[in-house]
């Protein structure tokens, strides 16, 4: 594997913006008040409100991965169970993190495309005040979806007026919410607080910061002792204003939007360029950031990989996924689809 070479591994691969870089600089100055009493969080915060409203409570974490644990262990108790798809993060890729810290069950959902539906989760909405089964507390949905696809506002809306008749909370799993934003071509604040989403885990490393994400509470009663969870889940940053320099400017002037239309765009020229060639399927719309496609043999994903680094997603049928991100390249995007082609032509 080449170092620094850009690839299609991840978009946790990326460096850092240089506007964000140029902001943690910024803040890299002098003493200020630590653990977010800081001037920084506060325009931080700000700049939530001016996104979602100011009746909402946004708390920053370092990783994802808190901001998921966390943001759910506000609204479960142990013997709660959250629904999920199969594919989630918090089911997949948090190493049992969900269900260790927090005592409660995942129930996890077969599904075609990375998405809920009331009917799938219907399934899973049984023995309610029955102490001898788990009790279903949370939909968490992943906005994009772990396969690239993205919730439209109606189909949110659906899911969380289902929870909410049946006295369950919304969790939005949204470690690449700008990616969804710029595929829905809205605001954020349209397809999370106003369609009836409870708590949001809001990413941004996936598209242009360093680390650290933001939990929102927008039914704020969830996140009354929020501070303390967050204390003890060990995820309140002494030098907050690192974090907090990078949304500032990262929620300035649409930079969020232009990293996330830009990795979107470039999906989409991947796709355009590889949907012809005929021994290569697209098994997902591309609707993100993210491609899902399922090649001819090991042997060519092994030799690609040594040219541009990208991950398996099903080894049994040789499905791949290529993520693009904020600093993905036309040149790397062209380069890649000739050396597929002249490996094909072999």
């Amino acid at each position: 594997m080449t170092i620094n070479k850009r690839g299609f591994a991840s978009d946790n691969n990326s460096g850092v913006h240089p506007e964000i870089m140029k902001a943690m600089m910024e803040a890299n100055t002098g003493h200020t008040v630590g653990y977010g009493d800081d001037i920084y969080t506060e325009r931080a915060t700000n700049k939530f409100y001016d996104h979602f409203g100011s009746d909402i409570d946004v708390y920053f974490v370092f990783i994802g991965t808190a901001a998921n644990v966390l943001g759910l262990h506000a609204a479960t108790r142990s013997w709660n169970a959250v629904i999920c798809a199969q594919t989630a993060h918090i089911n997949v890729d948090e190493c049992g993190a969900p269900e260790k810290y927090n005592g409660f069950k995942l129930l996890p959902v077969e599904t075609e495309n990375g998405k809920l539906t009331v009917d799938l989760i219907k399934q899973n909405i049984h023995g309610r005040g029955d102490e001898h089964h788990s009790q279903p507390k949370i939909i968490s949905i992943t906005q994009a979806t772990e396969m690239g696809t993205v919730y439209t506002v109606d189909e949110i809306k659906a899911i969380a007026n289902f929870a909410h008749e049946n006295n369950m909370y919304l969790h939005m799993d949204g470690a690449r919410i700008a990616n969804a934003a710029a595929s829905l071509n809205l605001g954020f604040k349209e397809f999370t607080k106003d369609a009836g989403v409870d708590i949001l885990s809001f990413g941004g490393t996936k598209n242009g910061m360093m680390y650290g994400e933001a939990i929102v509470f927008f039914n704020k009663k969830l996140g009354e002792d929020f501070k303390y969870i967050r204390k003890q889940g060990m995820q309140l940053a002494s030098k907050m204003r690192f974090i907090s320099a990078q949304f500032e400017r990262y929620l300035t002037d649409n930079l969020w939007h232009q990293n996330a239309s830009h990795s979107n765009r470039m999906a989409q020229l991947l796709a355009s360029k590889v949907k012809d060639i005929p021994q290569i399927k697209i098994t997902q719309e591309v609707e993100a950031n993210g491609i899902f496609a399922i090649l001819p043999s090991r042997e060519l994903i092994e030799e690609l990989k040594n040219e541009y680094f990208f991950y398996d997603w099903d080894e049994s049928r040789n499905e791949i996924r290529w993520m693009c991100s904020f600093d993905t390249q036309e040149e790397d995007i062209y380069s890649f689809v000739d050396i597929i082609k002249k490996k094909l032509s072999n």
